[in-house]
């Protein structure tokens, strides 16, 4: 792959690949990460710098080497951020937040690719303090999130489902009783006009529940194949979402009778 190539990717992309490569290797010299991402050594360092300002890799002569628990995630979390799709909703779901905002996200692999751009948008790092604050019940968020100096991490406590790396249970129930949020982002297995928000597990479904219930605005992140579609546990009615960024076409019928219903439809 040429230079050329390669900076059609974003940043975000780029770093993404270089924590992927991590995340097997434990190390990685310049010239092996030029060559992986097809991209200019003076590209690769400009890279390494900045993922080492995030405190997401530590520099070394030649190199980066891993820092956190976070590359040893499942792989799906990770190969996740190359999907063009989700990486479009990511960037357009994460510029919906404001500086000092309380988020609440929910697992899976579109809001963790949320949660990442989220904590890379640059007007978000301040100097003195957090200046985000997030708060989730999926662990592989949190360990991403709490590496970032200016955001505030609250991790719920509960049960872990080895499936989707989320806590559900009492413990996090308890927790969130006694929170407000900004926005909830949240992440869905299936949303219809008709029957709103669902996914395929109660326990999930009670947490996100909660967490739509003491929001001010709603954020579904869902791609196009999730539409029209309705699983097991109820979410929340289509009504309570505010905002939903999709990759689904603009004129597609599902997308029409969710604004019908009073959803904001961002198609990316």
């Amino acid at each position: 792959m040429s230079d050329e190539a390669g900076g059609t990717r974003t940043p975000t992309a780029r770093w993404a690949s270089v924590l992927d490569l991590l995340a097997t290797r434990g190390r990685l010299s310049v010239t092996e990460t030029s060559r992986e991402l097809g991209v200019s050594e003076a590209t690769v360092r400009r890279d390494f710098t900045e993922l080492a300002r995030r405190q997401l890799v530590t520099r070394h002569h030649g190199g980066v080497v891993a820092t956190a628990v976070a590359y040893e995630l499942p792989y799906r979390y990770r190969a996740s951020q190359t999907d063009e799709g989700i990486d479009r909703i990511a960037a357009r779901a994460a510029a919906l937040v404001g500086p000092g905002e309380v988020v609440a996200l929910n697992g899976g692999t579109t809001t963790t690719a949320t949660a990442r751009a989220l904590t890379s948008r640059e007007d978000l790092v301040g100097e003195d303090g957090p200046t985000l604050t997030i708060v989730t019940n999926a662990l592989n968020i949190a360990a991403e999130a709490v590496l970032r100096p200016h955001v505030q991490c609250v991790s719920l406590g509960g049960v872990a489902r080895p499936e989707s790396y989320e806590v559900t249970g009492p413990l996090a129930a308890q927790v969130i009783e006694q929170l407000w949020f900004d926005v909830a982002v949240v992440g869905v297995n299936a949303l219809s006009a008709v029957e709103g928000a669902t996914c395929r597990f109660e326990d999930e479904a009670a947490v996100v529940r909660s967490m739509v219930e003491r929001s001010r605005r709603v954020v579904v992140v869902a791609a196009a194949a999730k539409l029209g579609m309705r699983t097991f546990a109820a979410i929340c009615p289509a009504e309570r979402i505010g905002t939903l960024v999709t990759t689904a076409q603009d004129d597609a019928p599902e997308v029409v009778a969710l604004r019908e219903r009073g959803v904001e439809v961002l198609c990316v």
